[in-house]
């Protein structure tokens, strides 16, 4: 299960990414709300994942912030969408609809409840073991 296991975690950080962009495109939020509604869709982060995420889309032009007071303790800082970051979520948005698309069609067409059912076969038998009685070896390869 261990490679189960680590190609659901890679498939979580392939769209943390584009989760939190989705979070950000209507409010700005800082980040233990965006861990909230995260937690809230059934994805579970934490803060040390988040903050560096967050810092590289900063980095990288598609995230801004702003300190707003808090009347519940320190400062907050706030995450919004620049510019370049509502752009880069439009792609991500095309680019998730083509990929879910895909995949429903994988799972549509491939499901165990879509495929035919197996032929049954007849393994030959162990070099030096006699043939089942009345198959032949013509019988057994149109098995």
């Amino acid at each position: 299960m261990a490679n189960v296991d680590n190609t659901k975690s890679q498939m979580r950080k392939g769209m943390l990414e584009y989760c939190i962009l989705l979070l950000l495109r209507h409010r700005p939020s800082y980040a233990n709300d965006i861990i909230s509604h995260l937690k809230q869709a059934e994805m579970i982060v934490v803060e040390g994942t988040l903050y560096p995420l967050l810092n590289r889309l900063k980095k990288d032009g598609w995230l801004k912030y702003e300190w707003q007071e808090s009347t519940q303790g320190p400062p907050r800082k706030y995450y919004a969408l620049t510019d370049e970051g509502e752009e880069a979520l439009l792609q991500l948005d095309s680019s998730w609809n083509e990929l879910a698309n895909t995949v429903s069609i994988l799972q549509q067409r491939f499901s165990v409840a879509a495929l035919p059912p197996c032929p049954p076969t007849v393994a030959a038998p162990a070099e030096g073991m006699p043939r089942p009685a009345g198959i032949t070896p013509t019988d057994a390869a149109e098995i």
